[in-house]
């Protein structure tokens, strides 16, 4: 089919997928209506509370074999590093079981492996070049990762994880104890043994970055309107129209890009795609004195922690309950401890009146892998969700596809493993 442009494409959704969707959209010559309830950057979106990182080595999915054993945990224990609410778990158990068995064998992992790299690689340098463009580039930093651990025998631990990286291409320096104290004076010693992944990037202020990459969506032509999309108007497979709390939207296209919420936009179309909230918490403590000069992740606390615009952020934790559940503000609580235990330095200086505290809904498919493409009944309406823990970094290369296949062009990377398809 020969490319296509001029279209008018309504996005759903302004958080870091839908808003870099809208300026690739501009960019390929097309008309695009932003349709969001909240504004962009706010903090209702996922990626206002990211960890920040621009992580093009995380391509490994949150499964791995025999993760069925700990299951009685993540019940059993509802301040661990990934918990099942006990009322939740009749609705999750589908995903749950799909979960486990996307990753029961190292070949499904290094499957996945090798596609997320392909959405991955030069993340960092194709949302530079984005914030250059938005007039914002002080908020990328593109000056590497650092993964900490206990010792090497706890890292030998995730080598099975790290040997696919390898061999997809990634590629890493290794720290030793002393090594790792002259980079990182503030860690606890306990910490013997570290990694650092050069190509990967951050982002200082990730709520300010989606904000900008919106005004400059606006200045080139982009209409946003405040509203909650709720279907689709078709006339046989052709789209005529995106339904809307506020009225229809008349248009040719349709991107749904509604990160976690998408999911009965698609069951509108007939999709039943299994995608699912992995709720995520962070702590801010706003004038921090002490912590990483990298920003790192801690193996043992499965959590990340660096230093924002906005002072040092401590991001993790997975927590299945839902979108509607009140928060769990202890999960907030064990990420402080966590920080005040990587960083003893902070002991004493962080009360709680001081911190600030977030919860956000990670919009995750049980393989791991985002859905991009078009959906079953349409080709006019393109699916872009389900990132997971990788949905600012992933962002970029995944707005560059919507434009693609809006414009009816061949798409810059095979998407067979990101297709809708495979899940119906």
């Amino acid at each position: 089919m020969p490319a296509t442009t001029g279209r008018h494409v309504v996005i759903i959704g302004s958080g870091a997928v839908g808003t870099v969707s809208a300026i690739e959209c501009l960019r390929a010559g097309h008309r695009v209506t932003v349709v969001d309830p909240g504004q962009p950057g706010g903090e209702q979106a996922s990626s206002y509370g990211n960890a920040g990182w621009l992580s093009s080595h995380s391509v490994i999915p949150p499964a791995e074999p025999g993760m069925w054993k700990k299951v009685p945990s993540f019940l059993l224990d509802p301040l661990g590093p990934l918990s099942i609410r006990w009322a939740y778990l009749p609705k999750v158990l589908p995903w749950l079981i799909r979960f486990l068995l996307a990753a029961r064998t190292s070949a499904q992992i290094e499957h996945t492996a090798q596609a997320m790299r392909t959405l991955l690689v030069d993340a960092p340098k194709l949302h530079a070049s984005l914030a250059a463009e938005a007039g914002v580039p002080q908020l990328i930093e593109r000056r590497g990762v650092l993964h900490v651990y206990p010792d090497r025998t706890a890292f030998e631990g995730d080598a099975r994880s790290w040997a696919i990286r390898r061999k997809v291409g990634v590629e890493w320096l290794e720290l030793s104890a002393e090594e790792l104290r002259q980079r990182e004076p503030n860690l606890h010693p306990r910490y013997t043994f570290g990694l650092v992944v050069e190509e990967a990037g951050h982002c200082r202020d990730p709520g300010n970055y989606i904000a900008a990459l919106s005004k400059l969506a606006c200045e080139r032509g982009a209409t946003y309107v405040t509203t909650r999309a709720t279907g689709f108007r078709l006339e046989g497979s052709r789209l005529t129209a995106v339904t809307t709390e506020q009225g229809e939207i008349a248009c040719d296209c349709a991107v749904v890009a509604a990160g976690a919420r998408s999911k009965t936009l698609a069951a509108s179309l007939g999709d039943a795609l299994p995608l699912e909230s992995e709720r995520g918490y962070h702590v801010m403590i706003p004038d921090a004195k002490v912590g990483p000069r990298t920003p790192m992740m801690a193996s043992d606390a499965k959590m990340i922690a660096n230093f924002m615009n906005g002072g040092l952020r401590a991001a993790g934790q997975v927590e299945f309950a839902g979108l509607a559940a009140v928060p769990n503000w202890k999960r907030a609580e064990i990420l402080r401890n966590h920080l005040i235990s990587m960083f003893p330095g902070l002991a004493g200086t962080v009360p709680a009146d001081r911190l600030r505290v977030w919860l956000g809904h990670r919009p995750s498919m049980p393989d791991g892998r985002p859905c991009i493409g078009p959906a079953r009944k349409t080709s006019d309406v393109i699916y872009a969700f389900g990132h997971g823990h990788v949905s600012l970094v992933g962002s970029a290369r995944t707005g560059r596809l919507v434009a693609q296949l809006v414009s009816c062009s061949a798409p810059e990377i095979p998407l067979a493993p990101f297709d809708p398809r495979r899940f119906l």
